[in-house]
């Protein structure tokens, strides 16, 4: 999987949503937010996690922290972060290039409603240098099975 699988994926379920491919690396949140000239907070950040044996992603803003407590009560259990090897695994994207499109595996997407906060965010496109521009409620209506409130803002810190 990768950037290649993700153009594929757009273009049958969503082709005016291009790749963004850039020079510099994306591969986290300050280092996307400085390719793509934007706001760290704008970069939707895809997180792989257990929770009492399930697997399932969350794409939050790239400011907010997972939430332990909003996790357990949204989820049912205290939320573990997947591994690099068993993230690429299942998702087919290596870690600093996760999203929540051409998944390897089939997974439950939800969006943090952190996201709602934008106009447009810019998750990763499946490469350590590649992105999409999408409105959340797009993004969630592509890829989510719904909203949660799973993270807390900085200002929550």
């Amino acid at each position: 999987m990768g950037v290649e699988e993700v153009r594929s994926w757009l273009a049958r379920h969503a082709p005016d949503l291009p790749v963004i491919e850039v020079e510099a690396s994306t591969a986290t949140v300050v280092e996307a937010a400085a390719a793509l000239g934007v706001a760290p907070a704008r970069i939707a950040k895809t997180l792989a996690l257990r929770v009492d044996g399930e697997v399932l992603l969350i794409v939050a803003r790239g400011d907010a922290r997972l939430d332990n407590a909003k996790c357990k009560a949204a989820f049912g259990g205290r939320p573990r972060m997947l591994g690099p090897e068993e993230t690429l695994a299942l998702t087919g994207h290596p870690v600093g290039g996760v999203c929540p499109f051409a998944l390897a595996h089939p997974l439950p997407v939800w969006c943090d409603l952190s996201l709602r906060d934008f106009d447009l965010v810019y998750p990763a496109a499946g490469s350590l240098n590649s992105s999409v521009e999408v409105a959340p409620e797009r993004l969630a209506q592509l890829v989510a099975r719904g909203w949660v409130d799973a993270c807390r803002l900085p200002e929550q810190n």
